[in-house]
Order: C-alpha cells, then structure tokens, then sequence
C-alpha cells in the first residue's frame, strides 16, 4: 500500500465563499500515481468547512441561507466577532473521504468537492490530501 500527500492552497474571497477544489484533488490523485484506495480531503481550519453536492449557484444561496438561519451572524455571542462561523465550521465537517476507482474519485454525477469560507474575511487557506491505496 502507498500513502501520497500534498497540501493545496487558494484564496477565499470571504465568508459565504463556496471554493471548488475538485480539480485541484483530482490533479494531485493524478501525481499521485494511485490508481484505488481512498481520498481523505481535510482543511486544518477552525472556520472552514469541506462540503460535497451539486455545484449550482442557486443550491450554494440556499445552503448559505439555511446557514445563516440556523446559525446567524448577529446573536449575541460570547466569543468576539465571528463565534458563528467556529459554530458553523462545529456542525459540519472539515474533512471528507472519497473512494478512488482506476485512477478516478468516484463522485456522482452531479456531486463536486468544495470548500465553504465560513469565517468573515477573505484568507488564504489550504487543505491536505492524502491519497492511500494502491
């Protein structure tokens, strides 16, 4: 079994961003040399968030929406300035794992890897992408 990895970063243009970082995973899958096994994606931050479903403008508003719902900004906070978006990053998750099948991530149809900003301001983020398999 071989174990690859590689951290990727981009820039977020700030809280609501939803970044697609499908090519990126699948370009290192591709350096990796790994044909099957598994894809773990993990974003080492307390405010950000990896998400997979369809990659629709209109769905990425209602998600935000619902977010924003649930968890509003503006609640009266303990934590100072962006205690929603730590709250936000808590109930959805960082990381995700994908099956890897001759040499693809096996995705449906409709689904795409993203990242979701979830903290106030635009920041420069990474993730790290293990690919393990064979």
């Amino acid at each position: 079994m071989k174990i690859y990895q590689e951290i990727a970063t981009f820039k977020t243009r700030g809280e609501g961003d939803f970044v697609d970082i499908t090519g990126i995973i699948e370009s290192i899958v591709s350096r990796s040399g790994i044909r099957n096994g598994l894809i773990n994606v993990f974003a080492p931050h307390a405010t950000g968030v990896i998400g997979v479903t369809e990659y629709d403008p209109s769905l990425l508003k209602d998600i935000w929406d619902i977010l924003n719902t649930l968890i509003p900004k503006s609640r009266g906070y303990r934590h100072p300035e962006n205690a929603h978006s730590h709250i936000r990053s808590l109930l959805l998750s960082p990381s995700k794992t994908f099956p890897l099948i001759d040499g693809r991530i096996a995705l449906g149809t409709w689904q795409t890897i993203f990242f979701i900003e979830v903290d106030t301001t635009p920041r420069t983020r990474k993730i790290i992408v293990q690919v393990i398999g064979e």
